[in-house]
Parts: structure tokens; C-alpha cells; sequence
């Protein structure tokens, strides 16, 4: 089979809504983070391509699971991050918990409500958060919040592409319960600007999402390691201006990406409030709303 590595799509850390391993990381954990990360993005992008089959993508999605355990070398992604997570002593258990998501991308093409998206997410984002939680030795009592702000994240992702991954991959990660409830269409996604009915379900997923990301901004003040909170508290800056921009723009007709100058003052205000935070002991806010 072809390496893996050949079928990447070229995007980076460097292209997230959010920064991964960034200067903000102890020097120490990046090497790890950044293994981590091109392991994942390698999945994420044998399960997103256009040119293979399923069969196919599932084969590669093995391989890369076998490599990471240890049963080959060809893989660079899977041999690198075995390597580094056995530097450290740490298992690879939120790394396999994200090929269960890829598998699911592959395999799962529709979602029926709100609650099969939070189980997707607790395979493709919410091990990353606990991760980057277990790399810094933080508590597992962080879990929760981290969890909350990944999916909030993973949703909002969902949101922003949710035309390109109905036209590209024929993906929708919208509840079709949703979709029902204010009468859109699946197919109104390959439009190239939503109905008001497709309008009220993405804006109304977007509240909903808020809800999430008030449930993760504690998170930041329950991480003992300082620089860690700090890009905790950026990432939770990234994650409400989007979800700010998703709850009143069209993601098929208008832009709802930050511009880098937005990511730059998110960044600064961001590091900015969580020192002083740090250095007064207060806590942030979190969102009263209950999950729904």
C-alpha cells in the first residue's frame, strides 16, 4: 500500500481554528503534541479523501491502528507518535479513540439528532482535550469542561463546513431531527446560500453550541500548569468568536473563519485575561445553561 503520509492534504497545525502546539506549549510536550497531531490530521484525511474508496480507507485506518500498536514500520505517522508517547510511558488510547471516529466518518454518513453528534465527538475531539490534559499530568476531574469545549469546537467545525462536506463527501453531520423540525432539506447544503429554513436549523445548532462552550470556560482555571491554561484560554476565545459569527451568518454565502488579525487580538486578550485571572484567583463564568 501507498504510505499513508502520500495521501495527506496538506494542511498543518498551522491551518486549525485553533493553535496546536503552539509558543504558548512548554518546548518539552511539543515534540509529543505535534506527533499526536500528525497521526490524527493523517486519519482525518485518509477518512476525508475524494479518491478512495471505503474499502480502501478502512484498510489504511488498520494499518495506521496496527503500526501505532506496535505490528509494523512503514506508517511514518503511527511509528513516530509509538515512539513518543513511549518516551513519556503513556498508552495510545486517545489516539485509537480517534480512528473510531475516523471509521465512523467512512461508514456513518447521516446523524439522527443532537445526541449521535456528541457521541461522535466523544470520539473525534473530546480524546484530544484529554490528551493534551494527560501530556501536562493534569486531573482527570478536568475531563468534563475539556470534553464540553472540544465538542463545542468539533461542532462548530461541522457548522463552518457544512457545505464543502455535503458536496465533497456527500457528509452531513447536521441532525436530521433538526433539519425536520423547521423543514429543510439535506440537499439545500450543495445551495450556494442557505434557505431561511436551513438558516433557522444552522443558527439554532449554533446556540446550542454556546451552551457547550459555556460549559468548557472553567476549564482553563482547573489546569494547574499555567502555560497549558493559558492556551486553553485562547483555544476557548477562538471557539466563542466563531460560534458568535455561526449564530448570525450563512456558512454557505458569508465567511465565518476569524481573519488572522481576529485570531492575533483573540490571542492577546486572551493571555491577557487569563494572567490576570491567574494572578487574582478569580474564576471565569461557565454557561448556567443545562446541556441539552
Amino acid at each position: 500500500m501507498t504510505s499513508a503520509s502520500e495521501l495527506r492534504s496538506g494542511k498543518t497545525h498551522r491551518d486549525e481554528n485553533f493553535p496546536v502546539a503552539s509558543w504558548i506549549i512548554h518546548p518539552r510536550h511539543r515534540e509529543l503534541i505535534l506527533a499526536f497531531y500528525n497521526f490524527v490530521r493523517t486519519a482525518d484525511d485518509i477518512a476525508d479523501h475524494a479518491m478512495l474508496d471505503a474499502a480502501t480507507k478502512l484498510n489504511y485506518l488498520d494499518l495506521l491502528e496496527a503500526e501505532l500498536l506496535g505490528r509494523g514500520t512503514t506508517q511514518p505517522e503511527a511509528v513516530g507518535l509509538r515512539r513518543a508517547l513511549a518516551e513519556r510511558g503513556m498508552p495510545p488510547r486517545h489516539a485509537l479513540d480517534v480512528l473510531i471516529a475516523f471509521r465512523m466518518d467512512v461508514t456513518k454518513l447521516r446523524y439522527e439528532d443532537w445526541d449521535e453528534v456528541i457521541h461522535y465527538c466523544r470520539y473525534s475531539a473530546m480524546p484530544v482535550g484529554r490528551f493534551m490534559l494527560d501530556v501536562h499530568g493534569e486531573s482527570t476531574s478536568t475531563w468534563p469542561a475539556s470534553d464540553a469545549l472540544c465538542a463545542g469546537l468539533q461542532i462548530n467545525n461541522h457548522l463552518q463546513d457544512c457545505g464543502k462536506d455535503y458536496r465533497n463527501l456527500n457528509r452531513v453531520y447536521l441532525p436530521r431531527d433538526a433539519l425536520d423540525a423547521v423543514g429543510a432539506k439535506v440537499e439545500e447544503l450543495g445551495h450556494l446560500k442557505s434557505s431561511p429554513a436551513l438558516l433557522r436549523c444552522l443558527q439554532g445548532l449554533a446556540e446550542r453550541t454556546d451552551v457547550l462552550l459555556g460549559e468548557g470556560r472553567p476549564l482553563a482555571a482547573e489546569i494547574k500548569d499555567f502555560r497549558l491554561g493559558l492556551e486553553v484560554s485562547v483555544i476557548q476565545a477562538f471557539a466563542d468568536r466563531i460560534v458568535e459569527m455561526l449564530k448570525v451568518r450563512d456558512p454557505l454565502s458569508e465567511r465565518v473563519h476569524p481573519k488572522p488579525i481576529e485570531f492575533l487580538m483573540s490571542t492577546i486578550g486572551a493571555v491577557g485575561s487569563e494572567i490576570g485571572r491567574r494572578a487574582f484567583g478569580k474564576r471565569p463564568v461557565s454557561n448556567p445553561a443545562p446541556r441539552a
